[in-house]
């Protein structure tokens, strides 16, 4: 015969939760609830803190300087006789070392989960994932003299007048160093499809390249673009990379054999103490800072409109 247990009770000849045990099973839920909660809401308040500091700090600012002026004017001067506040040039190299660097990391991180995914064995996925994984772990300050004191030279073996700081060199190793988020995500939303799907398309006699890039990357689709939009936003707001390899010198252009600065370098330009406290030069990383807050936020809602309308339900 079956033991009632502490919590139990029998009705009806079967075995029933008591009212102590349910009172207490109801307060632990809730407990976990306000907790999960509380840690959700951090994320939300630390957001709402950061905009808050952004936009109270750029407005005086916008006041003296500007929007249109800010948005349109092709110089960035702030700690000049003379000073010019047009952010355009540092956008143009945030833009053009983001887009070396995606070109880089998107054929490659691809083709790598694509191997991962649907060619490798389970070894050779265990083994080669926590090793990719590693350099994400990896200080981006060794990342940026990596491409000053390495990729710089060899460059040059191929372009001999590559000047020192360029946006080549800093692109490139962004690449790398975002390589490991768009492999790991990549490889995870591929594995994520169904096995039935896979399966349809070998009886239909396709081959496993033909199944991987006609059956499993449309269905992952959703994913596979998130995790590039995830590396897009980390190329972004890449600062120590740029500011070590590409320069610090505000030019409007794009051509990647040239340095420039980016909006994340002009700001620990500044933070060092070139500007006073308080004066419109040092309120300008304010306005940096929100401009490159918008461009994330732009990405991110273009992610999450590209999830919803390719997100595949299986």
């Amino acid at each position: 015969m079956a033991r009632v247990t502490s919590g139990q009770r029998t009705v009806g000849g079967r075995f029933a939760p008591s009212p102590a045990f349910l009172h207490r099973r109801a307060m632990r839920a809730a407990v976990m609830h306000g907790l999960l909660f509380a840690a959700g809401s951090v994320s939300i308040l630390v957001t709402f803190g950061i905009v808050y500091t952004l936009v109270v700090e750029a407005w005086p600012f916008f006041a003296e300087v500007g929007l249109w002026t800010f948005l349109t004017d092709t110089q960035w001067t702030p700690l000049f006789a003379r000073p010019r506040y047009g952010i355009l040039p540092l956008v143009a190299g945030t833009v053009t070392t983001s887009a070396i660097a995606l070109a880089v990391a998107i054929p490659a991180g691809t083709m790598v989960a694509i191997h991962l995914s649907e060619f490798a064995d389970r070894r050779v996925r265990e083994l080669v994932k926590p090793v990719l994984e590693l350099l994400a772990g990896v200080p981006t300050v060794v990342y940026g003299y990596f491409a000053l004191l390495v990729v710089t030279p060899l460059l040059r073996l191929v372009i001999p007048d590559l000047p020192g700081f360029n946006m080549l060199s800093a692109g490139l190793v962004m690449g790398i160093m975002i390589l490991p988020y768009v492999v790991s995500l990549s490889e995870d939303a591929m594995r994520a499809v169904p096995d039935s799907l896979r399966e349809g398309a070998y009886a239909l006699g396709f081959t496993r390249l033909q199944t991987a890039v006609r059956v499993v990357i449309p269905g992952a689709f959703s994913g596979i673009t998130a995790a590039y939009l995830l590396g897009m936003a980390r190329a972004v707001g890449e600062t120590m990379v740029v500011a070590l390899a590409a320069g610090q010198n505000p030019k409007l252009t794009f051509n990647p054999l040239e340095g420039a600065a980016t909006i994340t370098a002009y700001i620990v330009q500044v933070s060092l103490g070139d500007a006073p406290h308080g004066s419109i030069a040092y309120r300008s990383i304010f306005a940096a800072g929100l401009t490159l807050f918008v461009m994330t936020l732009l990405f991110n809602l273009l992610g999450f409109w590209l999830r919803r309308r390719f997100r595949e339900v299986y």
